[in-house]
């Protein structure tokens, strides 16, 4: 059995172990319950979105061999703007797959062209935006830019992002979306990108609230009264 110094010791160290990371705790617990207790469609926004969105199809196409590509084509894909088909040649440009001139950038109303296929046709757009840059706490980071932000006449602040180069619909955010992407930040201790589950913050406060258990369970050990008796029979 330990002595009433040591017994003091722990219990302090446990009392202020969980002071100090209570907080961190707390949040963990609040952060899982939404997370269990929310829909990740509902999250991703699909409850906005037209998910019987199907792509238009184009007759006539050029070939892309006619292209003015230097470098030679690794990728292509078709892509449906205001109408007129466009390939995204090598993930860099667009070229009309009709004329095989090359387009630069999309425009505003070609921006809402392609947000109004893939949103619920109920919405309506109040303001589109062209954004060039973000920083690293943006609901839009780590994704295209420059960028059209397409916002809508709703309760939740609904936008959706069509990157401005090659014309795709990019993604949906609003409250909810929001809400989880706060929450998962304190979930991960990544206050910058979110999804490092290595960061020395975490990795501290992970080994801290074992510590802490462990501490909680050695001080009832050492102030169970059940303990002492055991104890006390066995020294006999």
């Amino acid at each position: 059995m330990v002595g009433r110094k040591t017994a003091v010791k722990i219990r302090k160290t446990h009392r202020y172990l969980g002071l100090f990371i209570g907080i961190q705790f707390l949040m963990w617990t609040i952060s899982g319950l939404y997370f269990s207790w929310t829909d990740i469609d509902d999250i991703h926004g699909d409850q906005f979105k037209n998910l019987q969105y199907q792509p238009k199809a184009f007759q006539n196409l050029i070939s892309p061999a006619q292209l003015n590509v230097s470098e030679g084509i690794r990728t292509i894909e078709l892509r449906d703007i205001n109408t007129t088909p466009y390939y995204w040649i090598n993930k860099q440009q667009l070229y009309n797959a009709l004329s095989g001139k090359l387009k630069s950038e999309i425009t505003k109303e070609e921006a809402t062209y392609v947000a109004k296929r893939y949103m619920n046709k109920e919405l309506e757009i109040v303001n589109v935006e062209r954004i060039t840059e973000v920083d690293k706490q943006h609901e839009y980071r780590e994704r295209l830019l420059p960028a059209y932000v397409i916002s809508y006449a709703n309760d939740e602040g609904l936008k959706a992002y069509v990157s401005v180069n090659d014309g795709k619909f990019q993604t949906v955010r609003h409250r909810s979306w929001r809400w989880f992407d706060f929450l998962w930040m304190t979930h991960t201790m990544d206050y910058e990108g979110r999804d490092n589950f290595n960061t020395i913050v975490l990795r501290a406060f992970s080994l801290l609230g074992l510590i802490t258990v462990l501490s909680g369970f050695l001080l009832w050990y050492t102030s169970s009264p059940t303990i002492r008796k055991i104890n006390k029979k066995t020294k006999k």
